[in-house]
């Protein structure tokens, strides 16, 4: 096996290791269209709902791109518009952020489990004038639609109905579209990550930045060559979509390969894809990967895996041993942000240390650092920082669109502050201790406690409410909810349930509570402000009254 797109010597290529942003740069043109100069080179093998396949080329969805670029400025989208994308995995999704990319547009991807209250606040708060979703989502859309003054065009794909039709504009707009010359630091996309406190922030990345800064992901990372083909499991709403399975494998040329699987994660079904195509290489969450050593490997013979990956959160040592022990591939194991792009990895042929997120990846400077921007000594725990002078790395995000408040917090002493807590040893590896702040990353997602306390206060059972991240062997943390009840409302397994449908429909199903514990009251700061970190000791030490299972069917 060649090693020419591993990292090798570790420390001869991360001191070599440059990149620099152009004047210019359109990456769609850039990178995109050189791979479709070979009009039989691969860029997506397609699997949909009914088992068929499709392979498209790069110079087929090129040309789609382009067109769907003049449909969307022929509608009077304008230079920075956003453009507000629901979908599931399906084809259209990568020509749309590709369309929107060739016309200066800022696509805004979101998950086909938002709800309709979520879906009017991220057009709202985008300003976003078009939106583009599918049947089975379109009515979340229009629920809310007399609510988002911005939203002036709906287009649906494949389906018909009293909207825009996302085909019918394609046939009628033009294959052709010149390179627009558009500054390095034009806006690319927009993505919401959950905070503490307050709903999503947007988060911004630009046009030269995030995607050459993805060539270390889909290098030395991915370890992606141009006769791969790439599995990613993700969701088209999450930056993890943006990651690897759009900007990291064609930067190298790779094919990626989409299941449009739209129920639940199916183990059984992901270990077939593996028998029934050729690919090479695969990232998936830790959860993913926990789901699928249970199913039965011995008899599990892949096509042509060769490299396997993961990241959003540990993968324990013992599902990386189950799963080499049948595979005989290791999971590398990555860090980075939807802010960022890859921060830190063991990457393919370093020594392996369990629990270890890795060594900083080329191109940034990484640290443990405290309040004031010192660097920690080895072993000394603080907050992961990645610098951002004399020079601002090419990956790192410009800043928090519309959010002063948030780039305060982040952006201080020279550094960019994560929110998560590490510590480094002495031979540069990090080791991941937990957030900085109360987000709660379960199965992968990221949880604003804020978003899950409101949607539970809306129900008139409810008087107060407090959420925590819980440990959970599959899913890392699930969603613990502590509440205080409204007079009149006693708490009952039946409660519970209704309190965990209820936030399914206000929020999405992914943020619903597992667990619901009701109390009396809840501990509070003098200033009235809820003590998360006691409810966590509390819970830590057994301390906690009787809690109401996951009665919920999702």
């Amino acid at each position: 096996m060649t090693h020419s797109y591993q990292v090798g010597d570790y420390a001869e290529t991360y001191r070599t290791f440059r990149q620099a942003t152009p004047d210019t740069y359109n990456w769609a043109y850039e990178v995109f269209d050189e791979w479709g100069r070979d009009p039989r080179k691969t860029a997506m093998v397609w699997v949909g709902q009914d088992g068929a396949s499709r392979e498209v080329t790069f110079r087929e969805m090129g040309r789609r791109s382009k067109r769907i670029a003049n449909a969307l400025t022929g509608l009077g989208a304008r230079q920075g518009g956003r453009v507000f994308t629901m979908l599931p995995r399906v084809v259209e999704w990568w020509e749309i952020m590709l369309g929107c990319m060739r016309a200066r547009l800022v696509p805004v991807p979101g998950t086909t489990l938002l709800t309709a209250k979520d879906v009017a606040y991220r057009i709202n708060v985008s300003e976003a004038s078009i939106a583009i979703t599918d049947p089975d989502n379109v009515d979340k859309i229009e629920s809310v639609r007399g609510e988002c003054p911005s939203l002036e065009k709906v287009i649906v794909v494949g389906g018909k109905g009293p909207w825009l039709e996302y085909e019918s504009l394609l046939s009628a707009a033009s294959a052709e579209l010149p390179h627009p010359g558009n500054p390095a630091s034009d806006p690319l996309v927009l993505y919401f990550t959950s905070g503490t406190t307050g709903h999503p922030k947007m988060s911004l990345n630009t046009h030269a930045s995030y995607p050459i800064g993805h060539v270390a992901t889909g290098k030395f990372w991915l370890d992606n060559r141009p006769s791969d083909l790439h599995w990613t499991l993700a969701d088209t709403g999450w930056a993890q979509a943006a990651w690897t399975c759009f900007f990291a494998p064609w930067n190298m040329g790779a094919a990626v390969f989409i299941w449009d699987h739209r129920d639940r994660f199916d183990a059984a079904g992901t270990l077939r894809m593996f028998e029934q195509y050729p690919i090479t290489t695969f990232f998936a969450p830790p959860t993913a990967y926990r789901m699928m050593v249970i199913e039965d490997l011995g008899r599990f013979q892949p096509m042509a895996l060769r490299h396997t990956v993961g990241a959003g959160e540990a993968v324990n040592p013992e599902v990386i041993d189950e799963w080499r022990g049948h595979t005989g591939l290791h999971i590398w194991e990555g860090y980075g942000q939807t802010e960022t792009t890859l921060l830190a990895a063991t990457f393919p042929g370093m020594e392996y240390r369990p629990g270890s997120m890795g060594v900083t990846a080329p191109g940034f400077h990484v640290a443990v650092v405290d309040d004031d921007g010192n660097e920690l000594p080895d072993g000394g725990e603080g907050e992961l920082a990645v610098r951002t002078e004399p020079e601002w790395p090419v990956g790192l995000f410009p800043g928090y669109w519309r959010n002063p408040e948030a780039n305060a917090r982040s952006f201080r002493n020279g550094w960019y502050y994560t929110g998560d807590l590490g510590s480094r040893d002495e031979d540069g590896y990090f080791w991941f201790v937990g957030r900085a702040d109360d987000v709660i990353i379960s199965a992968s997602y990221r949880i604003g406690p804020f978003e899950v306390e409101s949607a539970l206060v809306e129900h008139d059972a409810v008087a107060e409410a407090a959420v925590i991240g819980k440990p959970d062997p599959m899913r890392s943390e699930i969603v613990k909810a502590f509440v205080a009840l409204a007079p009149g409302h006693r708490p009952s397994a039946a409660l519970a349930a209704a309190l965990q449908e209820h936030v399914k429909r206000v929020t999405a199903p992914y943020k619903y509570p597992r667990e619901i514990e009701f109390v009396d009251d809840l501990p509070k700061t003098i200033s009235g402000k809820i003590r998360r970190n006691v409810l966590r000791r509390m819970e830590e030490s057994g301390d906690s009254a009787r809690s109401w299972p996951d009665v919920s069917d999702g």
